[in-house]
């Protein structure tokens, strides 16, 4: 079996970059992976995360043979990509790294707020993407690892209210912090962006890297546009399962 594309995460964090990537190219193949079974990955180190993609990502490559794995779980990117590419030359991974770029080219206060994972907020990576997109901006982040379980284990059965609470503590954290754009960097905040948009209110602009990473995927795979949509998709709860 071959497939367009492979995606991953450690749980339903994925599943909007799929669900993209299929409204702009229907025919795209796509299998999607959720390591829940090892959720969540923000609170682990470096190298149990490197550790664990690596294992997932060779039983992908074997079973699936994808012309590229998207790496839809910021937590997983900025600790691991680097480790994957090298371990697997001859496969192309798309990474998903938080929206600093976008969002310093909204920022009219030059103060940006990031909510993550605790693992992606303390990242180096973050240093790099401030100085190079950034460097005029003051980056307030947040780790919320308790909205991110929220999401996983709670939101797809709550009602808006319970999702709207969920965020309200992330709201007043940003609201006093006087940021007028938000970047979501962890995948899974997308699956409710439009209630943390609303907790947010209208004077914070929330954004996230779902476009340009769906469009850099379709870049580095040829694709046939015209040819008849078939969308194998395959949610796995644990990479056992594989």
């Amino acid at each position: 079996m071959s497939v367009d594309f492979v995606f991953i995460d450690s749980g339903k964090g994925g599943i909007p970059y799929m669900r993209r990537l299929l409204e702009i190219c229907p025919a795209a193949e796509c299998v999607y992976v959720g390591d829940s079974k090892n959720f969540p990955y923000g609170e682990k180190s470096k190298q149990e995360i490197v550790n664990l993609v690596t294992e997932l990502c060779q039983k992908i490559i074997q079973r699936f043979d994808p012309k590229a794995i998207i790496v839809a779980c910021n937590t997983m990117s900025v600790n691991a990509l680097d480790e994957l590419r090298e371990a697997f030359p001859d496969v192309k991974f798309v990474g998903t790294v938080p929206a600093i770029k976008l969002a310093s080219s909204l920022s009219q206060r030059r103060k940006i707020g990031l909510i993550a994972s605790n693992s992606t907020v303390h990242n180096d990576y973050n240093q790099k993407l401030q100085q190079e997109f950034a460097n005029d901006c003051t980056i307030i982040s947040r780790g919320d690892t308790e909205l991110i379980s929220f999401i996983e284990k709670k939101a797809y059965s709550a009602n808006k209210q319970d999702i709207l609470d969920a965020c309200k503590n992330a709201a007043d954290f940003f609201a006093k912090s006087d940021v007028d754009v938000v970047v979501l960097g962890c995948t899974h905040f997308l699956n409710i962006k439009e209630e943390i948009q609303e907790a947010f209110g209208p004077d914070i602009k929330v954004v996230d890297s779902v476009d340009g990473v769906v469009k850099h995927a379709l870049q580095v795979v040829d694709i046939d546009f015209f040819k008849q949509p078939v969308n194998p998709v395959v949610i796995m709860t644990d990479k056992n399962d594989l």
